[in-house]
């Protein structure tokens, strides 16, 4: 992996990452494809949507398929038909969010399946070894996410935890190919998130995610706490906010530094007929729009906006019609990738202060 940034304005800035399944421009939203395949849309569909690298899950692909089958395969880019670059989270936010059916120590986690109930077992040895058969990009090191709000003590554990389980995972890297990124945690506490910062810098990774947001704090804890952290991570590797993706919180992430993202947000919506635009959201099943025949969007050139009326999306989510979510989650992930397209032509020029004043203005 090689990271450059380019340009700068402010603390945004504009680079490019190289990964060993291609180049990514940033910064860059990655659409989720959680169980190696971004909900209701094709690999073709995402590369015309200008999708540029997707993330998978850890803990959903060890649960399904396993890895023999994606091994037999050949790896996961060849199993899932995208020969783009991958990331794939630990699954630790995954685990975590199971508070019920996992028992933490020292080692690692064990937790039982929310699909058979069946006991299985993450330490960050066995976490990185599976993304690593796995053959993708970036994996993540396997962390503690705490939701908040949550007393000190138990975000105090989660952070040395971590610590200590990203320097066995840095130490049981054997795949060159396979990036390896740790994750800050911490909640809102700034001193904790400035020795969690810290420790990762000293033991070394190959970029830097900002864990453990959204997560129940408020969205101008989740800026700053981002803000902050960006500031303590190395300018010349990548920053990575997980598991952001409105529009909003786009620019905030990008104000605050950072590179890449993530989210389900964008084709939950989708799914669930909601509209993303970058004036603001509306639902598309409302009455309002049965006899809309405007675009989803004016502005947006994506396939569906040039293609379709509102009223007809409309129509297809009244009839219970799968085509609606899926030309919903399209125009949303194009969406995306299209105002990060714009915001990184905006830092190159000198204007992104204009350009994300005009977003929160519209």
């Amino acid at each position: 992996m090689r990271f450059e940034v380019l340009s700068r304005e402010g603390r945004a800035r504009r680079g490019r990452l190289h990964l060993t399944h291609g180049t990514v421009e940033t910064p860059t939203f990655m659409p989720v494809g959680t169980a190696a395949t971004v909900k209701g849309l094709t690999p073709q569909e995402l590369r015309e949507a200008n999708t540029q690298i997707l993330l998978a899950n850890t803990y959903h692909l060890w649960l399904r398929p396993g890895r023999d089958v994606i091994a037999q395969a050949g790896g996961l880019h060849a199993f899932m038909a995208w020969d783009g670059p991958i990331l794939t989270d630990s699954g630790g936010f995954q685990v975590f969010s199971l508070r019920e059916r996992r028992r933490l120590d020292d080692d690692g986690v064990t937790f039982a399946s929310h699909i058979d109930g069946g006991e299985h077992r993450f330490t960050p040895e066995s976490v990185i070894a599976f993304e690593e058969s796995l053959g993708v990009d970036i994996a993540m090191v396997l962390d503690v996410c705490v939701r908040l709000p949550a007393d000190a003590d138990e975000l105090a554990r989660a952070v040395t935890l971590t610590t200590a389980w990203a320097r066995r995972a840095a130490a049981a890297r054997s795949r060159e190919e396979t990036a390896v990124f740790g994750i800050v945690q911490g909640g809102v506490d700034r001193s904790l998130r400035e020795r969690s910062a810290g420790d990762l810098v000293r033991i070394g990774f190959d970029g830097y995610a900002i864990g453990g947001l959204s997560v129940g704090e408020t969205r101008e804890e989740m800026s700053e706490v981002t803000r902050f952290c960006a500031e303590l991570l190395p300018d010349e590797r990548p920053r990575y906010l997980m598991g952001v993706g409105t529009v909003l919180d786009a620019l905030h992430a990008v104000e605050a530094g950072i590179d890449m993202f993530d989210c389900v947000y964008p084709t939950r919506c989708g799914r669930n007929g909601r509209a993303m635009t970058r004036s603001g959201e509306f639902h598309i099943k409302n009455a309002a729009y049965r006899r809309d025949f405007e675009p989803v969007d004016p502005s947006c050139t994506c396939f569906v906006c040039r293609t379709f009326t509102r009223a007809y999306l409309a129509h297809l989510f009244h009839a219970g019609e799968m085509l609606g979510p899926r030309l919903l989650s399209y125009h949303n992930v194009f969406l995306m990738n299209a105002l990060l397209e714009d915001a990184r032509r905006a830092i190159d020029r000198g204007g992104w202060t204009a350009f994300a004043s005009g977003i929160r203005d519209a």
